[in-house]
């Protein structure tokens, strides 16, 4: 019996060369091409091609993931660079404007805001030339910027109008804000009031002064320390040969009494007529009247010139006893009692203080200091030369860091200009010769210093009680 084979159609199973349709919407799976089974699965390439797929898928995505990484990471930046410019614009004290090309405001900060009164938003849209005061200052800013937009304006002041009303001169610079291809966009400009300037300015200038001061405060102070050295030095050669003048002339005084009794008791008998020539021809009358007066007039100058020596050996002597704790109130108001009680009766003292000041040093020497600028403002209110029908000197206290300031201030002619800077100085007086050594001033500095105090003069205002001089004492203060 033979067998008939039936065709591949009739069993149902496609010929290899036929192709294999899918159902609508599905999806070939790799894995037939790796079961040998698909539409590639005939030429060899199909399984190579969907690794391929599969892989360029994955670096896609990877690189879509990368992408949106950098893209957070970038508008995190961007956004705290943005809260940073914020923050700068908010904390600037300058004003700022940020104008297109026509003028017409495109940003503004804070400041420009408090200075003008109005918001953000009202300002912005705006021409900055309605900011500025009047036609005049509008028309200037115009010709300015329409000159200088590409090289810019520096420190030109101008009158904007404040948000009360009023109009306040404005430091402003502008600056060109360009494209990247250099294009001019439009402008940024910056003001400062010149109020703050000025203020800026004074406070600088103060703080200059206040050096200079200091500075020449140090150097007085080197100076005093270095005369100091060269005053002991001559007070001490200059002590001894004074101390032989002034003894001696002592002693020619008695000698010249003695031997006028003699020549008076000689001359009263009868002489011959050649002693009577003699005696006329020699002046002997006359040398004997004028005797007395010669005498007095050199012991007068040794005597002088030994209070020029002590004086000097106190200004340049160290004090080396202990310190003890002096009360200022008792100082002050016992070398105004002393003072007072030999000075003319129009020289008044108005003593204010508040009570139980307190300092350590030598009770003896800061009265010494005391009662030098107290007679120093009775001799220059009750000169002939000051004109001062009523003399009259304040004497004021200050609490201030630890230390507590006395001021001396008086209403005489007050002191010259070109000589505040030598009043410490040895040997420098501004009274007539005779009236006075030179060396108070620069007795009561050397003690200050050493007190750990500072001593300065200045003159009153011309227009604050009559004018005058005012010593300043400071002391550093001690609690009770």
């Amino acid at each position: 019996m033979s067998t008939t084979v039936p065709p591949a159609e009739a069993l149902g199973t496609p010929p290899p060369s036929a192709p294999v349709i899918a159902p609508a919407g599905a999806v070939p799976s790799p894995l037939a091409d790796l079961s040998g089974a698909g539409p590639l699965a005939g030429d060899g390439l199909g399984e190579q091609a969907w690794i391929e797929v599969i892989q360029r898928m994955d670096e896609v995505y990877n690189d879509l993931l990368q992408y949106e990484v950098a893209l957070e990471e970038k508008n995190a930046a961007l956004e705290e660079s943005h809260q940073f410019i914020e923050s700068v614009l908010a904390s600037m004290s300058d004003i700022l404007i940020v104008c297109d090309r026509p003028g017409t405001i495109q940003e503004v900060n804070p400041s420009l805001c408090h200075f003008t009164g109005q918001s953000a938003a009202a300002l912005v849209g705006r021409p900055l030339f309605d900011l500025f005061a009047d036609d005049g200052e509008r028309a200037r800013a115009r010709e300015l910027l329409a000159r200088f937009a590409r090289e810019g304006v520096h420190d030109e002041e101008f009158f904007l109008r404040a948000g009360d009303g009023s109009t306040v001169p404005v430091s402003i610079n502008c600056t060109p804000r360009l494209s990247q291809t250099g294009k001019l966009m439009g402008v940024v400009v910056t003001g400062r009031p010149v109020g703050e300037l000025r203020r800026a300015y004074q406070a600088l200038r103060q703080a200059h002064d206040d050096l200079k001061r200091t500075q020449g405060q140090l150097l007085h102070a080197e100076k005093m320390v270095s005369l100091g050295r060269l005053v002991a030095g001559v007070a001490h050669e200059l002590n001894n040969p004074i101390s032989f003048v002034l003894g001696n002339v002592l002693s020619l005084q008695r000698y010249a009494r003695r031997i006028g009794q003699y020549l008076d008791t000689l001359h009263a008998a009868p002489q011959p007529p050649a002693i009577e020539e003699l005696r006329g021809e020699l002046r002997i009358d006359r040398i004997l009247g004028d005797m007395p007066q010669l005498i007095a007039g050199m012991i007068e100058g040794a005597e002088r010139t030994r209070d020029i020596v002590d004086a000097l050996k106190r200004f340049s002597a160290v004090d080396k006893a202990t310190p003890e704790r002096v009360h200022l109130n008792e100082v002050v108001e016992r070398s105004v009692r002393w003072v007072v009680q030999s000075a003319p009766a129009k020289f008044t003292v108005d003593c204010d203080l508040p009570p139980n000041l307190y300092c350590r040093g030598s009770s003896g020497q800061l009265q010494q200091v005391v009662m030098n600028l107290i007679q120093n403002a009775c001799d220059a209110t009750t000169a002939p030369a000051s004109e001062q029908r009523h003399a009259h000197l304040s004497i004021r206290a200050a609490l201030a860091g630890g230390e507590v300031c006395l001021s001396f201030c008086d209403n005489g002619p007050g002191i010259p200009p070109e000589h505040l800077d030598h009043l410490f100085e040895p040997f420098f007086t501004t009274k007539p010769v005779g009236q006075g050594t030179g060396l108070g001033l620069s007795i009561s500095y050397g003690i200050v210093d050493r007190h750990g105090g500072r001593l300065s003069a200045t003159n009153r205002a011309p227009d604050k009680d009559a004018g005058g001089a005012c010593f300043r004492l400071c002391l550093p203060l001690e609690s009770c």
